[in-house]
């Protein structure tokens, strides 16, 4: 990754010399030409405003950089988004598995499907996948998809009441919001 930050970096300031060298030999014929049509003032006028035109060309370069390395950087954090919510109905089909189980599995049944899940859950931690288990919390319309509604007077107003679905965030964005219902007393 540096290598290639070096060698765009590099590149930039090739072009930026061919561009600047293009503006000289431009600004050098046309005062071989034109030398004695300018006073002085107005070439000092010139060139400065050829000084602000490199500058603002250096900095929108600059802000170009700036902005594609950002660019590259989400694409690394966020790429494998699309991977990781094909792979969340497996982790639910696992928690439905684990939640229906029949009174003649066994133990080691149950303790195998437990199991699977772990190590589902634990691989896509190692990915920065966090889930939304949003026990006694307040309803929060961007990590939480609201349901239904229910009353429940042991709950204030707003608050979240069953959670039908946990949610799952990726690096701090939310991949799915927590299904769940609201307590509206």
């Amino acid at each position: 990754m540096a290598k290639k930050k070096k060698s765009k970096e590099i590149d930039l300031e090739l072009e930026l010399e061919e561009v600047s060298s293009e503006v000289d030999s431009e600004e050098n014929n046309n005062s071989q030409e034109d030398m004695g049509s300018y006073t002085y003032e107005e070439l000092v006028d010139k060139n400065e405003e050829l000084e602000k035109s490199v500058l603002r060309a250096n900095a929108d370069l600059d802000n170009a950089l700036k902005r594609t390395l950002s660019e590259v950087e989400k694409a690394h954090k966020y790429g494998i988004e699309k991977l990781l919510n094909e792979l969340l109905p497996v982790i639910d089909n696992l928690e439905h598995a684990l939640n229906n189980l029949s009174k003649n599995a066994t133990k080691e049944d149950k303790e195998g499907i437990e199991l699977t899940l772990k190590s589902f859950e634990s691989a896509l931690d190692k990915f920065g996948m966090i889930p939304i288990y949003p026990l006694n919390e307040e309803f929060n319309p961007e990590k939480h998809e609201a349901v239904t509604m229910e009353k429940d007077e042991k709950k204030d107003n707003g608050s979240i009441g069953n959670i039908f679905q946990r949610g799952w965030e990726l690096h701090s964005r939310v991949v799915r919001p927590a299904r769940v219902t609201v307590i509206k007393n």
